[in-house]
């Protein structure tokens, strides 16, 4: 499965213009539950929420990768934001967060919850990748960007 495959080019905000890691999270969130047309963008919020405040999403390296998963939708999904500045979000190396990745998925797919994640981390240990990303300043620079790097496997 091809991370472009989960992600609709609406579903990037560049920038993100939001105040903390609660409201980026919570309009990235919005964003998906419009476009795909999720049936309840509160149930999503709070799962997604629960499980950023039982372990930080913040996973170094500027990068954090919110997720969770929700009977109200029936596919993977994810939406992208880079602040309009750098977030405190707790990371595990004490940084500021610079690209947000949201990924949302079935209740019964966590097989596939973890091979997407696991993806992500692929592409974006590699440094010259994860500056072109922050370096990005609208909506389909990152989506070019994900296609060009993405892991094909």
């Amino acid at each position: 499965m091809l991370l472009t495959d989960l992600l609709h080019p609406d579903c990037i905000q560049v920038p993100l213009v939001c105040k903390n890691k609660q409201d980026a999270i919570f309009q990235l969130i919005d964003v998906l539950a419009q476009k795909h047309h999720l049936t309840d963008a509160q149930q999503l919020k709070d799962a997604v929420w629960e499980r950023e405040n039982t372990r930080t999403t913040g996973m170094g390296f500027n990068i954090a990768i919110p997720h969770g998963k929700t009977s109200s939708c029936d596919k993977l999904i994810m939406g992208v934001g880079i602040p309009e500045e750098p977030l405190e979000f707790n990371s595990v190396d004490g940084q500021p967060v610079k690209l947000i990745l949201l990924l949302i998925s079935p209740a019964d797919q966590t097989k596939e919850h973890i091979q997407v994640l696991s993806a992500v981390s692929r592409m974006l240990v590699v440094e010259d990748i994860r500056e072109a990303f922050f370096r990005a300043t609208a909506p389909s620079e990152v989506y070019e960007l994900l296609q060009k790097h993405q892991p094909k496997d």
